[in-house]
């Protein structure tokens, strides 16, 4: 599995959609006006959003996820922005640490187990993210290439206008890099501890066209890894082909792959009565495995192809429209703990053993203008999207034998592994929307967004061949207004809703409820006349709904019922100064907890979400030398997370700070970059304990990045 071969025949089908989708919708949009763009009564189009990101620093005010003109200081709602230059800045590896430095998120929680894993706002996250625009579905089983994005957009709080069915915490939604009209060659290496060797290439070409809009680029790594615990691993290999295509002036087309293979061996944390947790001195250091050498590696490969498209009309509407076709396999082992740690200092095992693969289809349509009706400026976008999502998951479990934190032995034999689950499942999903920002004055936004969704939920029991087919539908919105008290400072305010479907079946047979989500929040957003500081302050009040829970009346059966609420208050800073400083910080302080439960679960009613921490803090500064150190740059930065604790274990996992320096020297064509990363080997737990263990953190690591540009 873990090659480059990959049939990328859906390619040819999407180019025939975006061919097709113009033929259909032109004629119905073209009119015979002028292809000046007119006033506010014939306004013209929604200008495209640059994602150039080479040309960004910490701070930005361009964001995609809204797919409007409006800036970050003009949407009403929390949307923080990752940039490539704060990725790079960092030597962000993953999606986890891409985004840990956003308020509100908490990011690893289960620690380095090769998904991706994140929480915001109190809610889970990483199974609704989204890539391009487009649901990443069931494949969120392979964690995502952060070299492969120009940018990371965080959309907070119930985002279901925008993506269909996600969670209410909010939306992660990663931009690929894509072609640039300029010529460019970039070449990486990076050596680091634990082994870590990684090659990069990015590499961009123009094709000499009628507009000077074709373009092609490339760009690849590949990375091998050890790991601070023992006998782990990990290997990626990663692709990502993109080509722009000269179809006119007013339209832009693109086609975007990758391939994304992954091999690794799962770091499961530490049996937690082993640890400091307990209130005395730890039996086994962090660098512990708790797997077998004979537990099969994982072996993972995600490939994706699809387009984006853009097309202005002489009438002053654009069609936009984003396809994406992607299969996915994923086989390996991982080996639990299980069971109390004896006196003697033996724990039990198990393994499970997963083979998944599936395919989806996602597809966004939509046509946008701006048009004046009584006398107010009004940015319309309706359009559909549709989603088909497949799932085939075969789980076994395993026997292996028991370990001993004094005398650990590997190479158990991994035997008698019987089928736990075989479940083939199908998503499907389509979507109306309709989106109006209203300029009620120069001062004054009002954004308004309604949609319909209808999703078909049908599981086999391929075992059985038992079936059940659930369909269910939602309504959801988003209201907000943002108001300049000056041309810097924009207070706002918003409601928002979201829902995602269920699987389970309710005593009477009939489907249960899906989750709903609903958001208030107040904000305040700053931004300098020079756009190089931005700030942002939110108040936000959470609630997530209609969460599934065993039916203990009625065996095999669920209810509806479970209900959480997070309350908090966020703020943001990002600047790119003139004086060669580059700032990025957020705090966050957040109330998180369940509010309804019944049954067996009654008892967790006031408890705090499991590893929710109630406070983060990070600060970055980046300093960039002039005069005779004209070229060197220097950072120092720290993240603090707060305690966490679980639902299901007695422990509280303790509050950490860690610290992250840098220094870096750039010439004309090549810069060398060396981070620091946990700078005083601080030891700490990633995530909150369950029963039996608890993943841990990453200690000192050292990375050193060289870069030549051509």
């Amino acid at each position: 599995m873990f090659q480059f071969s990959s049939h990328l025949r859906p390619c040819a089908g999407a180019v025939r959609l975006a061919i097709v989708s113009l033929a259909v919708v032109g004629p119905a949009c073209a009119a015979a006006v002028p292809d000046t763009p007119a006033g506010v009564e014939g306004q013209a189009v929604l200008p495209v959003v640059e994602v150039g990101a080479s040309r960004e620093g910490f701070a930005t005010q361009s964001v995609s996820t809204t797919r409007s003109d409006k800036s970050l200081q003009e949407t009403p709602q929390s949307i923080s922005v990752v940039t490539r230059a704060l990725i790079d800045a960092r030597q962000a590896t993953t999606l986890d640490e891409a985004i840990e430095t956003v308020a509100g998120v908490t990011s690893g929680t289960l620690g380095r187990r090769g998904w991706d894993d994140f929480i915001i706002r109190g809610q889970s996250a990483s199974d609704t993210m989204v890539l391009d625009g487009l649901r990443i579905g069931q494949a969120n089983w392979i964690a995502q290439e952060v070299f492969g994005a120009e940018r990371v957009e965080v959309v907070k709080g119930p985002a279901s206008v925008y993506f269909g069915q996600v969670t209410p915490g909010g939306t992660v939604n990663i931009v690929s890099k894509r072609p640039r009209p300029e010529a460019f060659t970039q070449l990486g290496l990076t050596v680091g501890t634990y082994g870590y060797r990684q090659g990069t290439f990015d590499i961009g070409r123009p094709i000499a066209s009628e507009n000077g809009k074709a373009a092609l680029r490339v760009a690849g790594m590949a990375m091998n890894s050890d790991d601070p615990t023992d006998n782990v691993w990990f290997k990626t290999r990663y692709l990502a082909p993109s080509l722009s295509l000269d179809l006119g002036i007013r339209t832009d087309f693109t086609i975007l792959a990758s391939i994304n293979g992954r091999q690794y061996v799962r770091q499961q944390g530490l049996p937690v009565a082993a640890t400091s947790l307990t209130g005395a001195d730890a039996l086994v250091p962090h660098s512990f495995f708790t797997g077998d050498t004979t537990v099969a590696p994982y072996d993972a490969e995600q490939k994706t192809v699809g387009y984006t498209l853009a097309h202005r009309f002489d009438s002053g509407w654009t069609l936009n429209q984003t396809y994406r076709h992607t299969d996915m396999e994923l086989t390996g082992q991982l080996a639990n703990t299980s069971g109390a740690l004896t006196a003697a200092g033996n724990f039990n095992r198990n393994v499970l053993s997963q083979d998944f693969n599936g395919r989806s289809d996602g597809l966004d349509t939509s046509l946008a203008r701006t048009f004046g009706w009584g006398g107010l400026a009004h940015h319309v976008m309706a359009g559909f999207d549709a989603m088909h999502d497949q799932l085939y998951r075969d789980s076994r479990r395993c026997a292996i034998a028991a370990q001993n934190i004094h005398n650990p032995v590997t190479g158990r034999q991994v035997t008698a592994c019987a089928v736990t689950s075989i479940v083939d499942t199908t998503l499907a999903q389509n979507g109306l929307y309709l989106r109006d920002h209203v300029d009620v004055s120069d001062r004054l936004g009002v954004s308004l967004s309604l949609r319909h969704d209808r999703a078909r939920l049908k599981t086999v029991n391929v075992p059985t061949a038992a079936r059940s087919d659930v369909d269910s539908s939602a309504n959801t919105g988003h209201v907000g207004a943002v108001y300049k008290v000056t041309p810097n400072i924009a207070p706002y305010v918003s409601y928002a809703t979201s829902f995602l479907p269920q699987t389970g079946i309710t005593a009477d047979g009939s489907p249960i409820e899906p989750e709903e989500g609903r958001q208030g929040e107040i904000g305040a957003k700053f931004l300098s006349d020079d756009r190089r500081l931005s700030a942002s302050v939110a108040y936000y009040d959470l609630e997530r709904r209609n969460l599934a829970q065993t039916d203990d009346v009625n065996p095999g059966f669920q209810v509806a019922i479970g209900e959480q609420r997070t309350r908090g208050y966020e703020a943001e800073v990002a600047a790119d100064l003139k004086n060669g400083w580059q700032l990025s910080g957020a705090v966050s302080f957040l109330d998180a907890v369940i509010t309804e439960a019944a049954g067996s679960q009654a008892a967790t009613v006031g408890q705090k979400l499991s590893g929710v921490p109630r406070r983060t803090a990070n600060l970055l500064a980046n300093y960039r030398f002039t005069g005779a150190l004209r070229g060197w740059g220097a950072g120092f930065g720290f993240r603090y997370v707060g305690e966490k604790t679980s639902t299901s274990s007695p422990y509280v996992v303790p509050a950490y700070t860690v610290a992250d320096a840098s220094v870096s020297l750039e010439r004309r064509g090549w810069r060398v970059q060396l981070n620091v990363k946990n700078l005083f080997d601080r030891e700490y737990f990633a995530g909150a304990a369950n029963a039996t263990w608890v993943p841990v953190g990453n200690p000192r690591t050292v990375m050193l990045k060289m870069v030549a540009d051509f």
